[in-house]
């Protein structure tokens, strides 16, 4: 009778905990096959860069030339309205998991880089066009004026990348679960840039100019089964070696490296999950 009982004890344990081996399998918001769709904010830092121009006529550098993003004011119409949400700095991306916790990730940063207008830069090279000549003095040019120059990547700073990242559970709630991961990524550099250069016809097009890579760390929170809130830290570098400053055919072309830091939000949705039994 005794080896009975401890026969049906241990049955039932193992059914016990069996179950829940495979409850916890389930909840995982992140599990091997799943799929996360994201769409967010952006903030960037860029640090200070030496832009090289070439072309008919001229071919110098302007150093350590400042550079800002430019944020869209909020409105709702402008950040929710399918007509006009990529106006503002954004990221949108699909995260594929090839494993529990692993992502593989596709995605677009559409960044802003504006040129400062207020500095004087040093300049180093030669200008056959004696009126942009006239206008170095004792090795530097003032751009104040915008008749020298003005550069921006507006449409955006495009960086279409793939990265990977790893995910662990810091917090296991029925109703929420929070991650840390880290990762890294690399892409290239689409941007549409708007750029006037010494009385030339201003250029404003798409154009695939270089390349870039970046470390990425973020805090992703999971609520009401399948949405996720993210917030995410990279630090990246952006190399552009044919950046086109004319409208026309000409070979003229600016290249420039930077490094940058960028700070995103943005909510996301997860498919082909069972959280909740």
């Amino acid at each position: 009778m005794l080896k009975k009982i401890i026969a049906v004890g241990l049955l039932l344990s193992n059914f016990v905990f069996g179950q829940v081996t495979t409850e916890k399998k389930d909840i995982n918001p992140f599990k091997k096959g799943s799929v996360m769709a994201f769409w967010g904010w952006n903030h960037a830092k860029y640090s200070k860069s030496d832009i090289h121009f070439k072309g008919d006529g001229y071919d110098f550098q302007l150093n350590d030339v400042v550079a800002n993003d430019r944020q869209t004011k909020f409105s709702w119409g402008k950040y929710f309205n399918p007509g006009s949400i990529t106006i503002p700095q954004v990221n949108y991306r699909i995260t594929y998991f090839a494993k529990d916790n692993l992502g593989i990730t596709l995605a677009m940063d559409h960044m802003k880089y504006v040129m400062s207008q207020n500095q004087t830069v040093d300049f180093k090279g030669n200008i056959s066009d004696p009126k942009y000549a006239g206008m170095v003095s004792n090795g530097t040019v003032d751009l104040r004026g915008e008749d020298f120059l003005t550069f921006e990547h507006t449409d955006g700073l495009n960086y279409i990348n793939i990265g990977a990242q790893k995910y662990h559970n810091v917090l296991d709630k029925k109703n929420i679960d929070v991650f840390v991961s880290y990762g890294g990524g690399i892409g290239a550099l689409l941007p549409k840039s708007n750029v006037r250069l010494m009385g030339n016809e201003r250029s404003d097009r798409f154009h695939l100019a270089g390349f870039g890579t970046d470390i990425r760390a973020a805090v992703s929170v999971v609520a009401v089964k399948h949405i996720v809130l993210q917030a995410e830290g990279k630090l990246g570098y952006i190399n552009l070696p044919d950046i086109k400053t004319t409208l026309n055919n000409k070979p003229d072309k600016a290249s420039q490296d930077f490094v940058y830091a960028q700070f995103n939000f943005g909510i996301g949705y997860t498919f082909n999950t069972k959280k909740y039994n």
